[in-house]
């Protein structure tokens, strides 16, 4: 029985699994709908608890557009028991889902001016919805710039989209991979060789960046060699996120909380805490 201190979003409600995509080898996409009681509504940046009744559960960021539907999409790699189990999950199978947490992307920020998007790896899924948005008002910004970088071509997620998003003529697109194979026309390299080329607006420019924690920091220091001030630069950080409500302590950094406090913060709060190896 719930008691008067006990947040509602403490307790998982049951979801069904309706569709489960396969975007690579590794990695695939969930889309869930209630099956009785739906979670508050979430923004793009917030992260969800998914439960894997029997193995545990694990913080998985947004990768739809929540915007007035209770149906989730969750882009989950298999790299654990419990992400490996969510991605084995069938259509029709139950999981469990509690949230939302944590800070979100804040887009209207970067009305009027240009907005960048770097995401390494799965580190997409959690700016796909910004994407989404971002093209929904696309005459809300100026230019619209999108770095996607995996190890390979099989690794690369969302290839569809990408096709899509640079078939409609508003995005800058710049898919990089690391590792060469037959068939792949884009970019060869880190998403730090695209970001370095642009030519950018320091005044009018916002930066989105998510993925492995070394491609953020050296993303943003590209970004700050380029006069784009800290606070216009938005990470997504990752810590061991465990309980979600910022009461186990496993994802402090620092004064922060990163189920609480993030994980999106800007960089003027994170490159001082992200210099320190004991963190």
């Amino acid at each position: 029985m719930l008691t008067a201190d006990y947040p509602r979003n403490d307790v998982p409600l049951a979801y069904r699994v309706a569709e489960s995509i396969q975007q690579t080898w590794d990695t695939k996409t969930l889309v869930l709908e209630p099956r009785g009681s739906a979670t508050p509504r979430c923004q793009p940046g917030q992260f969800m608890m998914l439960y894997r009744f029997g193995v545990g559960e694990v913080p998985i960021s947004i990768s739809g557009n929540p915007a007035g539907s209770d149906i989730l999409e969750h882009t989950i790699r298999a790299v654990g028991a419990v992400s490996t189990a969510l991605c084995a999950a069938a259509v029709n199978d139950t999981v469990g889902v509690r949230g939302p947490y944590g800070t979100e992307w804040d887009l209207r920020s970067a009305v009027g001016g240009d907005v960048v998007i770097v995401g390494g790896g799965i580190g997409i899924a959690p700016l796909r919805p910004v994407i989404v948005d971002a093209l929904a008002a696309r005459t809300s910004f100026r230019r619209l710039i999108v770095i996607v970088g995996a190890r390979a071509p099989a690794d690369m997620p969302f290839r569809d989209d990408l096709t899509v998003w640079a078939a409609t003529g508003d995005v800058e697109l710049y898919p990089t991979v690391d590792h060469l194979a037959e068939g792949w026309e884009h970019e060869h390299g880190l998403v730090t060789q695209p970001l370095s080329r642009l030519h950018l607006d320091p005044d009018r420019t916002t930066a989105f960046l998510c993925g492995p924690e070394p491609m953020l920091r050296y993303c943003a220091q590209t970004l700050l060699d380029k006069s784009i001030p800290a606070t216009r630069i938005q990470v997504s950080l990752e810590r061991n996120m465990q309980c979600g409500v910022a009461r186990c302590g496993h994802c402090q950094l620092g004064p922060l909380l990163l189920c609480r406090d993030g994980p999106v913060v800007d960089y003027a709060s994170a490159q001082p805490l992200l210099t320190i190896p004991e963190l």
